[in-house]
């Protein structure tokens, strides 16, 4: 009698080759090198220090108004293109959009001074600046994720550029509440906690500094391992997995002014939602948002709460507004590509046609 025999033999409710497929693709992920992601095709068009803006083609042009993607100064960009069938640029750009992105780069111990307004104004702006240019077109639609969504609203309140659409997804705006803990918030509040000094320590906080923070915002991090071996027979899934495994453990490093002022006026003081906020000189008022708004929340969101986003959609005077929560996490959003099918159903009327200039 054959070993497989047996083993069916002794549990018969078992599908054994299902389960050598599961435990084949466990041992596979833990002994072999991180995957390779392949972004879908694009151009660098723009530099600045370790910034790069990077352009992505419409596969088949259908929308004369270009998307322009920011991502959060914490983690790395990639996550938005982490490989055909499942990157929200791909999607974009298969449905008719050019699309450019800004990748921050990650800061080296020279950048320690670089500040959130530099980021937003010598950075973003300028980096919007070149991308309108690029495009030929007069106007631009604005997508920011996550702390990206933030800078966004925060540019788009106290810029002139010709912003058409402003999209954000899973983006907070009250930071008085969310995953960071109370007795940390309470800490900032009353000076029991100071950035200060850990920024001035490092100049630049490390990577592997960075990751360590968020992992203890999440203190009982086995979920995803129990997902991967609950569908480890599911090649798709595991492949997905083993991407998503490596962009969350691939953390940016992190400017130290910029975390000081991310610290001090936006967890300590709160000061975007109240209105206090100032960058490059001037008070960041979201009330002066007026073009269209599209905001995304994600009911399984552990990184940003629902109540972080919604208070924008009082705060701003555009007239066109729309505030949507689908079924999906805070990554999961991004890694299943899923952002670009509900983004696209509202921008579809919003980014004016190719032929309707014909």
């Amino acid at each position: 009698m054959s070993a497989l025999a047996s083993i069916k033999d002794f549990f018969p409710f078992l599908d054994i080759e299902k389960e050598t497929i599961r435990w084949n693709q466990v041992y596979k992920v833990l002994i072999e090198p991180k995957p390779e992601i392949e972004s879908s095709p694009r151009e660098c068009i723009w530099k600045k220090n370790k910034a790069n803006l990077w352009y992505y083609p419409a596969k088949e042009k259908k929308y004369s108004i270009p998307l322009f993607f920011v991502y959060s100064l914490l983690n790395k960009p990639y996550i938005l293109d982490i490989g055909e069938g499942s990157s929200v640029i791909g999607g974009l750009t298969e449905r008719g959009y050019d699309v450019y992105m800004l990748d921050w780069g990650s800061p080296r111990h020279e950048d320690n001074e670089i500040s959130l307004d530099s980021y937003i104004l010598d950075y973003l702006e300028n980096a919007m600046k070149r991308a309108i240019r690029h495009s030929d077109t007069e106007e631009i639609t604005l997508v920011g994720y996550c702390l990206g969504g933030t800078i966004a609203a925060i540019l788009a309140s106290i810029t002139e550029l010709p912003i058409k659409n402003l999209v954000l997804a899973t983006v907070p705006i009250d930071f008085s509440i969310g995953i960071v803990p109370n007795k940390w918030l309470e800490g900032l509040q009353k000076g029991e906690i100071n950035v200060d000094r850990l920024a001035k320590v490092y100049g630049v906080i490390p990577s592997d500094i960075m990751y360590a923070m968020f992992r203890g915002l999440s203190p009982i991090y086995i979920s995803p391992y129990v997902n991967l071996i609950t569908r480890a027979h599911d090649k798709d899934y595991v492949e997905k997995w083993r991407r998503m495994d490596k962009w969350t453990k691939d953390s940016a490093s992190f400017s130290g002014a910029s975390f000081q002022q991310l610290f001090n006026d936006f967890y300590k003081d709160n000061k975007l939602l109240k209105g206090e906020l100032i960058i490059g000189g001037k008070q960041v008022d979201l009330k002066q948002i007026k073009c269209p708004l599209f905001v995304l929340s994600t009911s399984r969101d552990t990184l940003v709460l629902e109540p972080q986003s919604l208070p924008i959609m009082e705060m701003v005077s555009s007239e066109d507004k729309t505030y949507q929560v689908v079924e999906a996490g805070h990554v999961s959003l991004a890694l299943t590509g899923a952002f670009a099918i509900f983004a696209d159903a509202w921008l579809a009327s919003r980014s004016q046609a190719v032929q309707e200039l014909l």
